[in-house]
């Protein structure tokens, strides 16, 4: 089974939920929190990153668990963001150089 590429909208819903986290997990150690959730912290890493932009579902809920965020939050806050970077333009945008400048950043 071949899986299909993700939409520029996928990769970007995936950043805007790894800076959540990030953004959650505040000063609190990666390996505290991944652990906790069950998941390495390299996972973690990768999630914050956005070099997971698709976590399964139950990831998704332990780290929301550990650092105590709904998930109706959090989808509605990646929602809203999904919804100002269509306004801005941001989600057309498919060029080599914006991946690159995504990548770099």
């Amino acid at each position: 089974m071949v899986r299909e590429p993700l939409s520029i909208a996928d990769r970007l819903r995936g950043e805007r939920l790894g800076d959540l986290l990030r953004e959650a997990r505040g000063s609190r150690s990666i390996t505290d929190v991944a652990l906790r959730a069950g998941i390495s912290p390299e996972t973690l890493r990768k999630i914050e990153r956005g070099r997971i932009p698709t976590p399964a579902f139950f990831t998704v809920v332990a780290v929301a668990g550990v650092l105590e965020l709904s998930l109706d939050g959090l989808l509605a806050q990646v929602s809203l963001s999904e919804t100002a970077a269509e306004a801005t333009g941001e989600a057309v945008a498919n060029t080599p150089a914006d991946g690159a400048r995504r990548a770099a950043g």
